[in-house]
């Protein structure tokens, strides 16, 4: 039983104290072969495989790896007196604890949440521990709650020298994974899961990320400069928070939330949004950024950021891109609508469209230079990725992944099963809006379905268990209206009634 289990598992801990002979060997084992859980932790945090490293009980440990102990998993103790006040445990019941059950050689004030059985046998200075565990796949590059690696615990010798060679087999071992996965797995398939169109700017986007996975970089400029949208620095004073306030004003030890950042993540990818609405100080210190590579933050130390991604977003000139797509649109089913006429065997309608070089010259560029003001900051722009008005295809795809949200939501919470034709998703797509993107998507589904579903619900007319089938009502050109959607719930009796969902709530039969 789990009682027993839990039992036993205790009883584990104190045989791996005891003075290691035959008998307690044997009996560890025969704990473990009579399934107890070998991850199960004491109730300080701490797991068997750690206290068997700490101590150099290397059969111990054997036994516990052929058992399914993972050799990752962290301390969940820190030290004693955080570990009394998270416990509500007196810190001298703890301290005796930590001393007589896990090891009585380690300081009592030292941080060691996070830490692993590589990181104590790294302590311990065990070779044939940590190469054991290293073996068995314990992660020499894992860090503990204080960002160390098992190695800045080692001393000069053996288990230094073995944990440097596992570091590199480690990453070569890592490195073959991600390449693995990026071919089975193409950053453009993956972001084609979760966005719908755009194709100009995915295929753009993962370029530059496939250059920096696969080494294809400069290394005296960052990876890639992809401007694609910045508010809280639209005000002079507010450029500190970025970089951080120089010496002598209020926050300079706090650091600027650009700078800390990079300097925590240097190969970020980061995103300016809305870059247009800040003030021109911040251009001026993305010129240093964008060029070099490094930023100087306000207490003047350099932070490298050669391998980050920079993307910035922009409304500026939206809307005479959008017309300019609009009518390229136009121009593309006119000459589809020619081939078919001239009985030609291409006659697919392409959605593929692209921003004409001679649009981006003569329109853009001069929009750009008037609001920046400054040719050496559009200069450092190593690419402009255009963001098009979705084209019908798309819209229907839209529509179709809304309604399949609100479809599980209705199955998960009242247990109605929500289904519809295709003509429902060509009359929600005829909300859209180009100025409000997707979003005017998601609002026709919420105010020409969902709102009505859950009016109708409230009136209790969809019973649990009912199935509902949206479709259209055609116009009425006598009455002069126009097309609506209707609801048909079908109870678990199979009967049927119609609702038209146009507010108010209307049964007909």
């Amino acid at each position: 039983t789990g009682q027993g289990a839990s039992t036993h598992s205790d009883t584990l801990y104190y045989m791996l104290m005891l003075n290691y002979n035959h008998f307690s060997f044997f009996f560890n084992i025969r704990l473990v072969k009579e399934g107890v859980d070998p991850n199960h932790r004491h109730r300080l945090g701490w797991t068997a495989l750690m206290v068997a490293a700490i101590n150099r009980q290397h059969s111990v440990v054997k036994v516990l790896l052929e058992a399914g102990a993972d050799p990752n998993s962290g301390d969940h103790f820190n030290n004693v007196y955080d570990t009394s006040r998270e416990k509500g445990i007196h810190s001298l019941e703890v301290l005796v604890s930590r001393e007589d059950e896990f090891s009585s050689r380690l300081s009592s004030r030292a941080g060691f949440r996070g830490c692993t059985a590589l990181h104590y046998a790294t302590l311990a200075d065990d070779p044939r521990t940590v190469r054991m565990l290293l073996e068995a796949g314990a992660n020499p590059l894992q860090t503990n709650g204080l960002g160390h690696t098992a190695r800045a615990y080692a001393k000069e010798g053996e288990v230094s020298t073995i944990l440097q060679e596992f570091e590199g087999k480690f990453q070569e071992a890592q490195a073959r994974r991600e390449a693995e996965e990026r071919r089975r797995f193409p950053l453009e398939r993956r972001l084609k899961e979760h966005i719908i169109g755009q194709e100009g700017a995915i295929n753009t986007v993962a370029s530059a990320i496939r250059r920096k996975e696969n080494g294809w970089y400069d290394e005296e400029h960052p990876l890639g400069f992809i401007r694609m949208d910045m508010s809280e620095f639209q005000e002079k004073h507010e450029v500190a928070k970025f970089i951080g306030s120089p010496p002598g004003y209020v926050g300079h030890e706090e650091g600027g939330q650009l700078t800390k950042l990079l300097k925590a993540c240097p190969n970020a990818v980061v995103l300016f949004d809305e870059v247009d609405k800040a003030h021109p100080d911040v251009l001026t210190i993305m010129l240093q950024l964008f060029d070099e590579g490094r930023l100087t933050d306000g207490k003047g130390k350099t932070i490298e950021c050669k391998d980050a991604i920079f993307i910035m977003t922009s409304n500026i000139a939206s809307d005479e891109i959008a017309q300019h797509a609009l009518q390229l649109r136009e121009e593309a089913e006119a000459i589809s609508r020619r081939k078919l006429a001239d009985n030609l065997e291409d006659v697919q309608k392409s959605d593929d469209i692209k921003i004409s070089r001679q649009f981006k010259e003569s329109v853009i560029r001069p929009i750009l230079k008037a609001h920046y003001r400054r040719d050496e900051f559009l200069g450092r722009i190593n690419e402009i990725v255009y963001f098009l008005p979705f084209c019908h295809s798309e819209l229907l795809q839209l529509v179709s992944k809304e309604l399949h949200f609100w479809a599980k939501k209705a199955k998960q919470r009242h247990d109605i099963t929500l289904q519809w034709e295709r003509p429902v998703l060509e009359l929600l797509a005829g909300g859209y809006n180009m100025h409000y993107g997707a979003r005017s998507i998601k609002h026709e589904v919420e105010r020409r379905v969902v709102n009505q579903l859950a009016a109708a619900y409230e009136q209790e007319l969809l019973p649990k268990g009912c199935t509902l089938r949206l479709s259209v009502q055609p116009e009425d050109l006598e009455e002069r209206s126009t097309p609506s959607l209707r609801l048909e719930v079908v109870g678990e009796d199979s009967k049927s009634r119609t609702l038209d969902i146009r507010p108010p709530l209307s049964p007909e039969h």
